[in-house]
């Protein structure tokens, strides 16, 4: 087991691609604090699946952009399992609107999610992580955070910051033995992506820009996130890996 005894932060956890992570952690031996904001009953199988297999998790309801709710959730997993060794920034939501009729709501909810949160959580966790001389942050970025795409241009503005957001926290956190690191996905088979993979004409237009040619399932990408998050990466820290079929480097 490569996260054997590992505490593991995964935000957005109740679904889609952080469920998926959660779960491959727990295979992996680690203890997981599974971050939801709002589906109980999703989360609630996740810890249920992660038990059922010998595993050991707690659940955690936080809004990550929210500063109380994220020391809160870090000291509850400090507080189950000792410390934290593995912090996954995963949760995020869309808003999507062309530049032109997009609101201030609209903008700002995105980004506050998706960079905001990650800023809070790897504050919080990084000072433990500090302590102990140890971490691996894994944020999630998206080939929108690379080429741009229209009718997003909040969600592209957040996770392109994640990208320099991961550099400069890979730099500062270096010296404590904090790895940093980021993962850019393409179209991965989740609620979030079901519009382009049932609609065909969407379906088609998606299709043709991976190279593999086909969507992915959470399965494709969570080798990745185990790897960086294990010890088999302890010299690897400021990078960003994409795995998206090829989507990126058309």
């Amino acid at each position: 087991m490569k996260l054997l005894n590992k505490t593991a932060i995964v935000t957005g956890a109740g679904r889609g691609v952080g469920r998926a992570v959660a779960l491959a952690y727990a295979r992996e031996g680690a203890h997981v604090l599974v971050n939801y904001a709002s589906n109980d009953a999703a989360a609630r199988e996740v810890l249920d699946l992660i038990e059922a297999g010998g595993g050991k998790g707690i659940l955690f309801k936080a809004d990550v952009s929210r500063k109380d709710e994220v020391d809160r959730m870090v000291q509850a997993a400090r507080d189950a399992f000792g410390r934290v060794d593995i912090l996954v920034n995963n949760a995020g939501i869309t808003r999507p609107n062309l530049l032109l009729k997009m609101e201030e709501d609209e903008w700002d909810r995105v980004v506050d999610v998706h960079l905001k949160g990650a800023f809070l959580c790897t504050r919080a966790a990084g000072i433990l992580m500090k302590e102990q001389q140890y971490g691996k942050i894994v944020n999630v970025t998206s080939v929108a955070g690379i080429v741009g795409t229209v009718g997003q241009v909040n969600y592209s503005a957040a996770k392109g910051g994640l990208i320099s957001f991961t550099k400069s926290v890979a730099r500062e956190l270096a010296r404590f033995n904090v790895c940093a690191n980021i993962i850019s996905l393409g179209v991965v088979a989740t609620d979030m992506t079901d519009k382009i993979r049932s609609d065909e004409k969407l379906k088609e237009i998606y299709l043709n820009r991976i190279l593999l040619r086909r969507f992915a399932e959470p399965q494709d990408v969570t080798p990745a996130f185990v790897f960086l998050a294990s010890d088999d990466a302890d010299y690897i820290t400021g990078q960003l890996l994409c795995v998206d079929g090829g989507y990126g480097m058309i």
